[in-house]
């Protein structure tokens, strides 16, 4: 099993606005054959370190994280309104 992490930093950090990032996220449930489980959270804490919205999947190797990068309602969808909110992220992967 592969884990991916990806955490964003928003433009805009408001809840709405990371609620809407999160709907999208979820949106994925049901249209990425390739996800196993999925999981968003949203900041709390508001520290100076933190990131505004954490992203968690689960697939079943580093063959469905590789197709997972290229599927076309990751790209077409979620990828497209993200990177036009998103000040910057980082991500982890890792196998388990």
């Amino acid at each position: 099993m592969v884990k991916h992490i990806v955490c964003f930093k928003l433009k805009d950090n408001s809840r709405e606005s990371c609620e809407k990032a999160a709907e999208i996220f979820k949106s994925m449930e049901g249209n990425v054959k390739q996800l196993r489980s999925l999981n968003v959270g949203i900041d709390f804490l508001h520290s100076p370190r933190s990131y505004d919205i954490i992203l968690e999947t689960t697939f079943d190797d580093e063959n469905a994280l590789n197709e997972y990068q290229k599927d076309p309602y990751h790209c077409d969808v979620v990828k497209k309104y993200i990177h036009s909110v998103q000040e910057t992220s980082i991500s982890v992967d890792y196998k388990f």
